[in-house]
C-alpha cells in the first residue's frame, strides 16, 4: 500500500467517524426536542386551562359573566384530551355546568348555588391534577431517557476517540518512519560515512526511494577509493613544502576552520598542530589573544578586506625575552564550480612574516629625526626672534647686546641639547638617560625660563605672572632637563594663548616635594585627551584646527620628570584654559 493511500484512507476513517457522531448527536436531540414539545402542547396547556377556570369560578358570584369564560375555556379543554379519565372529567364538567348555569337562571338560593359551584370547582381541580401527574411522569421518562442517550452517547465519543487516536498514532508514523530512516543515512553520509544504507522493508514510494539513494552510496564509495589515495599523496607534497617555510602559515576554509598549520605557525601561536588542524577558528581565537588579533582584520565585508589588512598593525610577538614584528598577509582562494559554472570562495591563506629588523631600522630613524627636530626647534624660535630685533636699527646698544647674550645662551644651549639628543633617543630602547642631580633652586629654573620665552611674550603681546614663595625648598632636580620642561610648557602656553592673556607661573611646597604649575588661558583640553597628550606623536586639534608641533614635548617632558622622581599631569576643561604641573622631590638637607 502507498503512502498517499495510508494517508487517504485514516482521513476517511476520520471524516467517517465524525459524521456518525454528529448524525446521532443531531438524532437525538431532535428526538428530545419534540418530546419536550409534545409535553408542553398537550398537558401544560390544559393545566393553563384549568387554572383559568379556576379563577373564573372564583369571580363567577360577583361577576356572573365569568361563567361565560369558565364555558369557553372548557370547550378548549375538550379539543385538548391527552390522557386516560381526562374524558369523563371533561364531560361531568359539561353536565354540572348546565345544572349550575339552570340553579342561576331560576334564582335558585344561594346554597344550592353555592353547592353546584363547589362540585365543579372540585371536578376542575380533578382534571388540573391529572394532567399535572401526567407532566410529571413524563418528565421522569424524559429524563430516563436523556440519560440513556448520554450513556449512549459517551460510549461512542469514546469508541471513537480511541479509534482516532490509533489512527493518530498509526497514518502519521506511517508517513514518518521512512523520513526518519532516510535523514539518519543522509546524516552519515554528510559524515564521509557511506555504509549506512536505508534497509528496504516496502515497496512503497519510500521504498523505491530508499533503492536509488542506497544505490548512490555505493558509488560514492567507490569514487572515494579511486581518489583517496592521490588526495593523500598531494595533501603530503604540500605539507612538506608548507613545512620548510620559514613563515607561519595558516590555511582556512570556506568555513573558517584550520585546515593546516605549518610548525611556524605553531609555535607563533604557543598550540600543537593537534589543537589547531580541524577547529574552528573562531573557537580558537576564544583562547588564543593572537589568533584573535589575526582574525580581526577578516570580519569586514570582503569589498574592504584587502584594505583592512593592509591597515592593520603590526603584530607584536615576544620571542626569546624580545619584541618581534609579524606583518599579516591574506590571500583568498577560489575555485570554478563546473555544476554552476562560476568561481566560489573556497578558503583563506594567512600568512605571518618577520619584519622586525625592518620595523626597528625605521622606528630608529622615525624617532631620531622626530626627537631632533623638536629639540631643537624651540632654541631656534629664541634666536630668530632675537636675531630680528638684533636687525632693528632703532634698538639701543645696551639693548642689543642683552639680545646678544641670549642669542650666545641659546647656542650654547642647542650645543648640550644636541649632546643631550642621544639620551633621549635611548629612552625607546630602555636604556635611560643620564641625569645630573643636585640641589636646585626653581626660582633660578623659573627666571631662566621667563627670560627665555620672553621674546615669544612680548611678539603675542602676552603677560606672565611669576608666584614664588620665599621660603620655597631646594628640590632635588637635573637643572637642564627641568629648564627644558618648564620652557616647553610654557611655549604650548603661549603658542595655545589668545593676544593679550596673561599667563601664570606659581611654585610650591607639597609633603616631600615641590610643585611648579603653568597655567594658560587657551581653548583647554577634553578630559578624555588628558593622557593621550603625554603619549608619543599624539595630535589634539583645537577649536581652529590648530595641531602643534610633532607631537614629542609633552613625551619627552613626562619621561624627564619621571625620571627624577616626579609627576606630571594636566588640570583642564574645553574653554576655561589648561594647567600644567609637574613635581620633583625636595631635596635632602645636610646635617649641621
Amino acid at each position: 500500500m502507498s503512502i498517499k493511500t495510508k494517508i487517504t484512507l485514516g482521513l476517511l476513517a476520520m471524516l467517517a467517524l465524525v459524521s456518525v457522531l454528529g448524525g446521532y448527536a443531531f438524532y437525538t436531540v431532535q428526538r428530545l426536542d419534540r418530546g419536550s414539545r409534545n409535553i408542553l402542547q398537550d398537558n401544560f396547556y390544559s393545566v393553563e386551562l384549568g387554572q383559568n377556570m379556576l379563577q373564573a369560578l372564583d369571580r363567577v358570584e360577583a361577576a356572573p359573566a365569568q361563567l361565560d369564560v369558565f364555558r369557553r375555556h372548557l370547550t378548549r379543554e375538550a379539543g385538548n384530551i391527552t390522557e386516560p379519565g381526562e374524558r369523563e372529567v371533561v364531560d361531568s364538567l359539561t353536565q354540572n355546568l348546565a345544572v349550575y348555569q339552570g340553579l342561576l337562571d331560576a334564582g335558585a338560593p344561594v346554597v344550592e348555588r353555592q353547592a353546584a359551584l363547589s362540585l365543579l370547582r372540585d371536578q376542575t381541580h380533578r382534571m388540573v391534577k391529572l394532567n399535572t401527574n401526567a407532566l410529571a411522569r413524563k418528565n421522569e421518562q424524559a429524563n430516563q431517557s436523556a440519560e440513556r442517550v448520554e450513556r449512549y452517547l459517551f460510549s461512542f465519543i469514546v469508541l471513537s476517540l480511541l479509534l482516532g487516536l490509533m489512527l493518530l498514532l498509526s497514518v502519521p508514523e506511517a508517513a514518518v518512519g521512512p523520513v526518519r530512516k532516510l535523514q539518519s543515512s543522509l546524516q552519515h553520509a554528510a559524515d564521509h560515512d557511506f555504509r549506512a544504507t536505508i534497509p528496504l522493508e516496502s515497496h512503497d514510494e519510500f521504498g523505491q526511494l530508499g533503492r536509488v539513494f542506497n544505490r548512490m552510496l555505493v558509488q560514492l564509495q567507490e569514487y572515494r577509493r579511486s581518489t583517496l589515495a592521490e588526495l593523500l599523496t598531494e595533501r603530503n607534497r604540500v605539507a612538506s613544502i608548507v613545512s620548510g617555510l620559514d613563515e607561519g602559515l595558516l590555511l582556512l576554509d570556506e568555513n573558517r576552520r584550520v585546515l593546516l598549520a605549518n610548525p611556524v605557525a605553531c609555535e607563533l601561536l604557543g598550540l600543537p598542530a593537534e589543537r589547531l588542524v580541524g577547529r574552528p577558528a573562531a573557537e580558537v581565537a576564544l583562547e588564543n589573544d593572537l589568533l584573535r588579533e589575526i582574525l580581526t582584520p577578516l570580519d569586514v565585508d570582503a569589498a574592504r578586506r584587502e584594505q583592512a589588512v593592509a591597515d592593520a598593525p603590526l603584530l607584536r610577538i615576544a620571542q626569546q625575552g624580545e619584541e618581534a614584528f609579524y606583518r599579516l598577509a591574506v590571500q583568498e582562494l577560489v575555485s570554478y564550480n563546473e555544476a554552476r559554472d562560476k568561481m566560489e570562495f573556497v578558503g583563506q591563506i594567512l600568512t605571518l612574516r618577520n619584519v622586525s629588523d625592518f620595523k626597528k631600522l625605521d622606528q630608529v630613524k622615525s624617532n631620531f629625526l622626530a626627537t631632533v627636530s623638536h629639540e631643537l626647534k624651540t632654541p631656534l624660535s629664541s634666536i630668530h626672534l632675537n636675531a630680528k630685533l638684533l636687525q632693528d636699527e632703532r634698538l639701543p646698544a645696551e639693548e642689543r647686546g642683552r639680545v646678544a647674550g641670549f642669542i650666545r645662551q641659546e647656542t650654547q644651549r642647542l650645543q648640550r641639547m644636541v649632546a643631550e639628543l642621544l639620551d633621549v633617543s635611548r629612552l625607546d630602547a630602555g636604556a635611560g638617560i643620564q641625569l645630573d642631580l643636585r640641589a636646585t633652586s626653581l626660582a633660578d629654573v623659573v627666571t631662566y625660563a621667563a627670560a627665555t620665552v620672553q621674546a615669544q611674550l612680548d611678539d603675542k603681546q602676552l603677560r606672565l605672572h611669576v608666584q614664588l614663595p620665599a621660603d620655597l625648598p631646594l628640590a632635588r632636580a637635573d637643572v637642564e632637563k627641568t629648564t627644558w620642561v618648564l620652557i616647553n610648557l610654557l611655549s604650548n602656553a603661549i603658542r595655545y594663548s589668545p593676544a593679550g592673556e596673561a599667563l601664570t607661573v606659581r611654585a610650591q611646597a607639597a609633603d616631600q616635594s615641590v610643585r611648579v604649575s603653568v597655567q594658560d588661558r587657551g581653548p583647554g583640553i577634553a578630559a578624555v585627551h588628558h593622557d593621550k597628550i603625554f603619549q608619543r606623536f599624539a595630535q589634539i586639534p583645537d577649536k581652529a584646527g590648530y595641531r602643534g608641533g610633532s607631537g614629542l614635548g609633552l613625551s619627552i617632558a613626562r619621561e624627564f620628570i619621571n625620571a627624577q622622581g616626579g609627576r606630571l599631569w594636566v588640570e583642564s576643561e574645553l574653554g576655561s584654559g589648561s594647567t600644567f604641573h609637574f613635581t620633583l622631590p625636595v631635596a635632602s638637607v645636610p646635617a649641621n
